[in-house]
């Protein structure tokens, strides 16, 4: 067989796995014992593999996420802030987005909604699903300026098609009558469809009061608020906490690197110095 004919083939035809994966059999003595189906199926797997990888990472850029490298196999479970280790595990098997349910997380500032929010996201990316990550307010302020430069209806679109719509940092300013009505729209062609996940400072019973008019408010959190999920966090700020963690970890080496200068034997010069 030619082998690099065969590769400029693989990669004409854009089977990049399959090209990596023959270069390495090729490279690997054991891999003569193989027969050809075998060889075939290990060059199919590796590009299937491959295909796959592009794939979540085309999903991931197009989500945006605020903590892009945020991953459910990095989350603190130890740190005191309420979170629910088994509810947030089953979260994490992603069942609620193919149910197409929705996630409420409340909580102080700083305690990890928007991390932990994107550690979901990033693993929905990774099981196949799409994902839009979106600050509240500058969503709404984009939806006005869109509703006048012709913007609106792409923008409406990739918000409702999204399998999964994070809208992060709601509150604590109220809605204008613009605003109530876009999301209106959003959560209407969204519910049953596709999942939202919102987070908050604010306790659940001020939402009503954010949107302002009562008839919008109670339309909006009755497709919202009663197919969902919650995870009410309350403890200390992790910002704080890993801040402190990174101030007492410099303090210490310092003091350990000044304690071995001090202990450390002069030197010729230094011993003749310090005469």
């Amino acid at each position: 067989m030619l082998t690099h004919p065969t590769l400029n083939q693989l990669r004409a035809l854009k089977l990049d796995g399959m090209a990596d994966a023959f270069i390495e059999l090729q490279n690997q003595s054991q891999a003569a014992d193989l027969g050809h189906a075998e060889w075939l199926a290990l060059l199919l797997d590796r590009e299937a593999a491959n295909r796959n990888t592009k794939r979540f990472q085309v999903r991931l850029r197009s989500a945006k996420l605020r903590h892009g490298q945020a991953a459910i196999e990095d989350v603190d479970y130890r740190t005191s802030r309420r979170l629910d280790k088994a509810l947030f595990q089953q979260l994490a098997a992603g069942k609620w987005i193919a149910e197409h349910r929705n996630l409420l997380v409340t909580g102080p500032c700083g305690i990890g909604k928007s991390w932990l929010s994107c550690a979901l996201a990033q693993k929905a990316c990774r099981d196949g699903y799409t994902v839009y990550y979106a600050r509240v307010p500058r969503l709404f302020a984009d939806l006005e300026l869109a509703h006048g430069d012709g913007r609106f209806a792409r923008l409406f679109r990739t918000l409702v098609k999204a399998d999964l719509l994070i809208l992060d940092d709601w509150g604590p300013d109220r809605l204008t009558a613009g605003s109530r009505r876009d999301l209106m729209e959003i959560v209407e062609d969204r519910h049953g469809r596709g999942s939202t996940l919102i987070t908050s400072q604010l306790p659940l019973d001020k939402w009503h009061d954010i949107i302002g008019e009562p008839t919008f408010a109670d339309a909006i959190l009755d497709r919202i608020v009663h197919n969902s999920y919650r995870l009410e966090l309350d403890g200390p700020s992790m910002r704080k906490l890993k801040a402190n963690e990174q101030m007492h970890s410099t303090v210490h080496a310092a003091a350990n690197d000044s304690g071995a200068r001090a202990g450390a034997p002069l030197s010729k010069s230094a011993k003749g110095s310090s005469r």
